[in-house]
């Protein structure tokens, strides 16, 4: 079969060649495909209307970026074969193959406590039977089980190339221009001690702006307190559905979607089921959760029909972060509210609220350091190396409480 030698015209990096028909088959394979069909930001277009761009863009141009990668390295005199270019590339092109539609709302309802991780080991193991083991190197480099273990980093570290495309990525849909890093300067500057990633010194303050953005870009995208209200919203939803759906009431949804309202699909569900379980989250996406809220929003369960069609009319719940936990007293008010103005009990009426903690910390050191490299072949950790950031800070868990609630 000829090479096709594929172009993508990417709006982030310009014109990207599908390095052979190999990486060419995976993209166009269902699995792949579905991609297309799910927002890599979920429901940050709420806040950011211009981020529209879906999983399948992000795996290309971390694909890209592996790409470029491994020609840098290897024209550092690194061995990298064929085989584990190979590798490498599917396993960035697959390694977000396990995200359902909005991710993180589903591994909180619909695939109980099944991190998307582990779906995505579970379809690229049964897309290697289809392919007769072409991706052993692929699963190997995913578990961290290849004997390269800076193959790993690159998919998956503090300067993997997922992050790499997707900071740039999503800073360029959104308009954020703070989460726009020099990607390619890092690309440029990244060599191998000890079967490890290292930075040369000259790139030290690119990885400054790379640490840098990644905070901005948690805080004011991916932590955005109007996305997360959204978040909460749809968590509300799906927790209600299936509670409804477990008592018997028959809820509208694709067959898809359905079989995870019918079941409670949690780890030892997955482990009887696997292959039912597989065949159904392959054919969930975007599409079948928000045809379910059109059709929700004028079901006859009062909470139910609230919270789809405040969903897609955009009444979102509001939020307040604080840095103290809500009292008891503030939420039995609202509770109290809702039960006289919707005529709901008690439990109804807490779905209309939610409270939690949200947290992050952008650098830990003890999980995969930023080593960086000097002339004399000395190596640091960037916490050491650089004068500018205060690591420490950095590293430091933040924690917000957070209340969000229904309007009247």
């Amino acid at each position: 079969m000829s090479n096709k030698k594929k172009i993508i015209n990417d709006p982030v990096f310009g014109f990207i060649t599908i390095p052979n028909n190999f990486l060419y088959s995976l993209i166009q394979h269902p699995f792949l495909q579905r991609l297309n069909r799910i927002k890599q930001l979920g429901l940050a277009s709420f806040v950011y209307p211009g981020a529209q761009h879906t999983r399948l863009h992000h795996s290309i141009g971390a694909m890209y970026l592996m790409d470029e990668a491994i020609h840098n390295l290897r024209a550092k005199g690194h061995e990298i074969t064929v085989e584990e270019a190979n590798g490498a590339m599917a396993c960035i092109l697959l390694h977000d193959v396990g995200h359902g539609p909005f991710s993180h709302v589903l591994e909180f309802t619909l695939t109980n406590g099944i991190h998307h991780e582990e779906f995505s080991l579970e379809l690229m193991k049964w897309l290697n039977e289809e392919l007769d083991g072409q991706l052993d190197i692929c699963i190997s480099i995913f578990k961290n089980e290849y004997p390269k273990k800076f193959l790993h980093q690159l998919v998956s570290g503090q300067l993997d190339v997922d992050r790499l495309d997707y900071l740039r990525r999503d800073s360029f849909f959104t308009g954020v221009t703070e989460g726009n890093i020099g990607s390619a300067r890092i690309i440029k500057m990244l060599d191998l001690r000890n079967d490890k990633l290292v930075v040369e010194s000259k790139g030290i303050y690119s990885i400054e702006n790379f640490l840098m953005s990644r905070r901005l870009m948690y805080w004011q995208v991916y932590l955005h307190k109007t996305a997360v209200a959204a978040e909460k919203m749809l968590i509300k939803t799906f927790t209600r559905a299936k509670e409804l759906s477990s008592n018997g009431t028959t809820l509208f949804a694709s067959p898809y979607l359905q079989y995870f309202l019918e079941n409670e699909v949690n780890k030892s569900f997955f482990a009887q089921h696997h292959k039912d379980v597989l065949n159904h989250f392959v054919n969930l996406d975007d599409n079948d959760i928000w045809c379910a809220l059109k059709v929700w929003s004028n079901h006859e369960d009062k909470v139910l029909s609230k919270l789809s069609s405040c969903l897609i009319n955009r009444k979102l719940f509001k939020i307040e972060i604080t840095n103290e936990p809500q009292s008891l007293e503030r939420t039995q008010q609202y509770i109290d509210q809702y039960m006289k103005s919707l005529k709901i009990d008690a439990h109804e009426a807490s779905y209309l609220l939610s409270c939690d903690v949200i947290s992050s910390n952008m650098y830990n050191e003890v999980d995969d350091s930023i080593d960086i490299l000097y002339n004399d072949g000395s190596i640091k950790d960037i916490s050491e190396a650089s004068d500018m950031l205060n690591i420490q800070l950095l590293a430091k868990k933040v924690e917000k409480y957070y209340f969000t609630y229904l309007k009247l």
